[in-house]
């Protein structure tokens, strides 16, 4: 008999809820079939840790005395929006900063507010009757913004592509470090713990659905900018309160050679209403396709290398043109189970409650390109020349910045790093011939080379 959220939400309410994880769904529903899983389990709990570019918060910093119109608006050096009201800036996760370049960013403001640790706030103003001041530089914390949300555009795709190289060099990607020669291929996504992958009819997800996001309460505000649907490529636009957040499920990170973005953690809660949705909720690696796209040919459409699916790709080697390559995640499995279980545990312990979506996501969506036009005056486009950090010695892993993301897997030819069953990374140092390319790939600076 088919279930609403208000029956599940009352079961909540008595903590008597049945909550598994998505990958627990799928043995689940292969055991006992669609009709008695819709009865013995009530929700399905869905999670994603990955770089998530299209991430930032609106910040409000309060009024000065004197006060002050902020026309541009800089935290650490990283350059805020500031084209809203007086004291208002968004703050992107991929703007560099003025000083540092591709190592820090609008990311590492975000993971420093949320440490504690106190930034510097520069701003300048062309001054006005009502807001005279025209300079301001002064230091904050997390703590002393009046408000700080995060909103971003674009978070939790339905499935991504999967990126290799098939030219002579290494090339440095969003897709991180790509060996020549078809040397790794690197994916992203969570898999079968993909939100949208779970319900991918939007029939449970949509503007106003309660999710977990960056460790606290947040909400869907929409479909994702770039949302197509029609190719399994879903997204999402989200937001929630920046200061009840934790840096366990949003860390910063910088890409060598690319650039800086935000690993977000972000979970769904799927509730089981009928025999459909547990059908749905039990989608296997297997079931979900990917596509091996070269990325060597710098154009908006890349040569198809293959066509796969997650299976294969967690499997550690995928076969292109009779070749074995290796294969690694950039996104982060092992916390994406994290936050599916940390979702399942406030569901059963009565602190999260489900929501029905005011609108659910729309199934169809046009997703166009831009198409270069002539112009009476043309605009030169400011670019920023890559930059390459110095190299040390010996290899050394920061445990606590380490995400488990697995991009080291495939770069390795010495079989450094290995992975266990929850895809935790594990590293034998002795076996490092010292030759620096982990470390010069790691997206989140957790490997680094020593003296012995």
């Amino acid at each position: 008999m088919p279930k609403t959220i208000e029956q599940i939400n009352e079961k909540i309410a008595r903590k008597t809820v049945k909550v598994v994880r998505a990958d627990q769904m799928t043995e689940i529903v292969r055991d006992l079939g669609p009709d008695k899983a819709a009865e013995e389990v009530d929700v399905v709990t869905t999670g994603t840790f990955g770089a998530m570019c299209s991430s930032g918060a609106w910040l409000n910093f309060g009024h000065s005395d004197l006060p002050i119109k902020m026309s541009r608006v800089w935290l650490n050096d990283v350059e805020l929006y500031a084209g809203a009201a007086a004291v208002d800036a968004y703050l992107g996760a991929t703007q560099l900063s003025e000083t540092e370049g591709l190592r820090y960013g609008g990311a590492h403001v975000i993971e420093d507010l949320l440490r504690g640790k106190p930034v510097v706030l520069r701003a300048v103003s062309y001054g006005t009757d009502c807001y005279p001041r025209k300079r301001i530089l002064t230091s904050l914390t997390l703590d002393n913004l009046n408000t700080a949300l995060l909103s971003n555009p674009r978070n939790g795709y339905q499935r991504y592509a999967a990126a290799a190289n098939s030219s002579g060099k290494t090339i440095r990607t969003y897709m991180g470090t790509l060996l020549p020669k078809l040397g790794n291929v690197t994916f992203s996504g969570a898999g079968s713990l993909s939100p949208l992958s779970n319900d991918p009819e939007y029939r449970t997800i949509g503007l106003g659905t309660k999710i977990f996001l960056g460790g606290a309460d947040g909400f869907i505000t929409g479909p994702g900018t770039q949302h197509n649907p029609e190719n399994q490529m879903g997204t999402l636009s989200v937001q929630g309160d920046l200061k009840e957040m934790s840096p366990d499920f949003l860390r910063a990170a910088s890409f060598p050679g690319y650039g800086c973005t935000l690993y977000v953690g972000l979970g769904i809660p799927i509730p089981v209403l009928d025999a459909d949705l547990a059908r749905r909720t039990a989608v296997a690696d297997a079931e979900i396709p990917a596509t091996i796209y070269d990325y060597s040919v710098p154009h908006r459409t890349r040569p198809v290398l293959r066509n796969t699916n997650y299976a294969e790709l967690k499997s550690g080697r995928v076969l292109i043109d009779g070749k074995s390559v290796p294969t690694s995640p950039l996104s982060s499995f092992a916390l994406a189970r994290r936050v599916a279980e940390e979702l399942k545990g406030r569901i059963e312990e009565g602190t999260f409650t489900l929501t029905a979506p005011v609108q659910r996501l729309p199934g169809r969506a046009r997703v166009g390109t831009l198409d270069l036009r002539p112009v009476e005056r043309p605009i030169s486009p400011r670019t920023q020349s890559p930059t390459t950090g110095p190299g040390k010695k010996r290899i050394r892993r920061e445990e606590d910045r380490c995400v488990h993301c697995g991009h080291c897997l495939s770069l390795c030819a010495q079989n450094v790093f290995s992975k266990n069953g929850d895809w935790t990374i594990g590293l034998e140092a002795e076996r490092c011939s010292a030759c620096g390319v982990c470390a010069g790939a790691c997206p989140v600076g957790a490997l680094t080379l020593a003296a012995e």
